[in-house]
């Protein structure tokens, strides 16, 4: 992803439009996640070759055979962790970096962590670079988790998975939510939320989505 790019008022006004005609007018109505959007230098995230459709209406390539989400799913997934400000949050997949910044505009602290090496040095690169201090970063498979840091208030999983990780479970505080795209890894899925009661949990379906599968363990347990 090289050097992260400095903002212009022509990238000022990509996200002006982004904001208003593919989030706020499908119903994302958060202002602390709007003003997210709106803040966060998404062509900062993309390879430098894509940047001038760092603000289109879908995902972009970002190397591994990773993505970098489209605006709008960044957006309906931040909004349905419904945060307050005081969340402590685990991102699962951290990849471009991009959901990270913005949960990390909307929350107290967020953790989060990616497998693909080569994705977790250009993440955390930017990351630093953008300033983000309330961001830590780790390179390991994420479906084990950050036992040390739990629990956490909100869990993000940017992969699809077709079952709940048992240690995000046992990771998530009783009353937590955690968001997921759920079902066949290499078909579609159900964007769904998973909030946590006692030693049970309930699920919503939000919407269908297509997300590139969970690697590591989610893959081959063996």
């Amino acid at each position: 992803m090289g050097q992260v790019q400095k903002d212009t008022p022509q990238y000022q006004q990509a996200r002006e439009k982004m904001v208003l005609s593919q989030i706020s007018l499908r119903g994302i109505s958060d202002k602390k996640v709007l003003k997210a959007m709106s803040e966060v230098f998404r062509h900062s995230f993309v390879p430098k070759e894509l940047v001038s459709r760092a603000y289109a209406d879908h995902p972009l390539p970002i190397g591994e055979g990773q993505t970098i989400s489209q605006p709008y799913i960044v957006a309906l997934m931040t909004e349905s962790l419904k945060p307050k400000g005081p969340e402590r949050v685990l991102e699962i997949g951290t990849g471009s970096g991009y959901q990270a910044a913005i949960l990390a505009n909307v929350t107290k602290e967020v953790y989060t962590i990616e497998i693909k090496e080569k994705l977790y040095t250009k993440a955390n690169q930017i990351l630093r670079t953008l300033g983000f201090t309330n961001i830590k970063t780790r390179h390991s498979d994420g479906y084990f988790g950050w036992p040390e840091a739990a629990p956490f208030d909100c869990i993000m999983i940017t992969a699809a998975i077709d079952h709940i990780p048992p240690p995000l479970l046992k990771q998530l505080k009783d009353g937590g939510r955690l968001i997921l795209p759920l079902g066949n890894p290499f078909s579609y899925q159900n964007l769904s939320l998973v909030t946590k009661h006692g030693e049970d949990y309930t699920v919503k379906q939000i919407t269908g989505v297509l997300f590139v599968p969970m690697t590591g363990y989610a893959l081959d347990p063996n």
